[in-house]
């Protein structure tokens, strides 16, 4: 299996609640553990311009592209606007695009980054800036390799820019399954939302998002599935309320696989938020999702 990685990932913001020194460490710990080797590591390309446009309006391109957003629409993003910031960005939906291709090709694909679901065609928001995902969705479909999509999204955090940028879109089935009273606020309709109560554990999670995907597959056929790997509804997430082991999080990237391993979907992996105290925490359980999407690829 393939995996999908650039060292211009790492956004470098320092003391902040957003590690995006975990897409490094992860990476390491996976050469670590003998879970992967150096070359089964592939370098993205950043998107194209026109692959963003797919996704994005053109004056919120611009603006990025040429450091003009307003106070507000940075305050928004939640992290510090750089020239940086735009390149990884780039670079990250480059990746999706790199891991759905791949996807395709072998059956599974992780991207170590990307996963920022509350980005909106207009504007960023919550360490969003470009909606990867959806991008890399248009992408597929443009090139005529894939016709329908489903996101499966086990973010803490419920994906309003997924389900504002393909609301209407009969083509693309959103599923969401996140802490109710958690950021965003308003939460828009998923094509099937699961709002889980605050400290929800490892038994009415895995039930639910078993429920969850038993329902999605039911009322939809995908060519491809798109996995947001959250780690954030670990117990000790520091932005998120869920009360879920690090064991129940293995089961969950588990199920996700096997029901689409037994609709025939192919499946991208992205890691999406995770923010626990240790990153050490965070970056174990992006690893073990790598590691599990490469046995269901050895499975075949």
């Amino acid at each position: 299996m393939k995996i999908v990685y650039s060292d211009g990932y790492d956004l470098h913001l320092g003391n902040h609640v957003f590690p995006s020194v975990k897409y490094r460490l992860t990476r390491e710990k996976l050469l670590k553990e003998g879970w992967a080797r150096a070359e089964d590591f592939v370098e993205p390309q950043p998107a194209t311009d026109e692959d963003v446009a797919l996704v994005h309006g053109q004056d919120y391109i611009y603006k990025l592209k040429h450091g003009t957003l307003s106070y507000t629409e940075i305050l928004r993003l939640e992290v510090p606007y750089s020239p940086e910031l735009v390149q990884a960005v780039w670079l990250c939906a480059g990746g999706s695009i790199l891991a759905g291709r791949l996807a395709l090709q072998a059956g599974t694909s992780v991207n170590l980054g990307g996963g920022f679901h509350h980005a909106f065609a207009d504007h960023g928001e919550g360490f969003c800036v470009l909606h990867d995902v959806a991008i890399a969705i248009r992408r597929l479909q443009k090139d005529g390799v894939i016709r329908t999509a489903m996101t499966v999204d086990c973010d803490v955090h419920h994906g309003n820019g997924t389900a504002g940028i393909f609301g209407a879109d009969p083509d693309v089935f959103t599923f969401s399954i996140h802490q109710e009273h958690n950021y965003p606020y308003p939460k828009p309709p998923s094509s099937l939302d699961i709002n889980l109560d605050d400290g929800a554990a490892d038994d009415e999670y895995l039930a639910a998002i078993e429920d969850g995907l038993r329902k999605s597959f039911a009322a939809f056929q995908p060519d491809v599935v798109f996995y947001l790997a959250g780690a954030d509804p670990y117990r000790e997430d520091q932005l998120g309320g869920l009360k879920v082991s690090l064991q129940g999080l293995e089961h969950r990237d588990r199920l996700v696989f096997e029901y689409a391993r037994s609709h025939k979907a192919p499946v991208v992996v992205t890691l999406a938020g995770g923010y626990a105290r240790h990153v050490a925490d965070t970056v174990r359980i992006h690893a073990a999702t790598a590691r599990i999407a490469a046995e269901f690829a050895a499975w075949g």
